[in-house]
């Protein structure tokens, strides 16, 4: 783990830092699974980054101004959201076109190892109707 990344993990509450490593492991499991071998961890705008060459950033994080939700960004100018919407509706809860909003304490749905796999693989399947789901 970059150091920047260990950082911020460092600045989660302990319970908080358990749950989005549990989330960071489940993104290095699906490019494992996926054939991804150059998935890249940063921080952009301070926040855990996961980039690979064929598909687009995503990235999570906690505020404690919401305590009890944690949100999976995807970036808002890809129709990964609207996707997810049109396949899994109600599985999860949504900010607009750019997050999933998760909530502290919940299991990790399994539905979210799909959306994972398709943000980081997007570039290879943007042009695929349903992103090829």
């Amino acid at each position: 783990m970059e150091q920047s990344v260990r950082n911020k993990f460092d600045s989660y509450p302990l319970s908080v830092a358990t749950l989005l490593n549990e989330l960071r492991d489940l993104i290095f499991h699906v490019a494992h699974q996926d054939g991804i071998t150059d998935l890249k961890e940063t921080l952009k705008w301070s926040q855990p980054s996961y980039i690979s060459s064929i598909g687009s950033t995503l990235r999570f994080d906690w505020t404690p101004n919401k305590p009890l939700q944690y949100y999976v960004y995807f970036n808002c100018n890809t129709s990964l959201v609207e996707t997810f919407k049109e396949i899994y509706g109600e599985v999860f809860q949504y900010e607009g076109n750019r997050a999933i909003v998760l909530t502290v304490g919940q299991q990790l749905p399994s539905e979210l190892a799909h959306c994972i796999s398709m943000s980081l693989r997007y570039k290879k399947i943007k042009h695929l109707e349903l992103l090829g789901a």
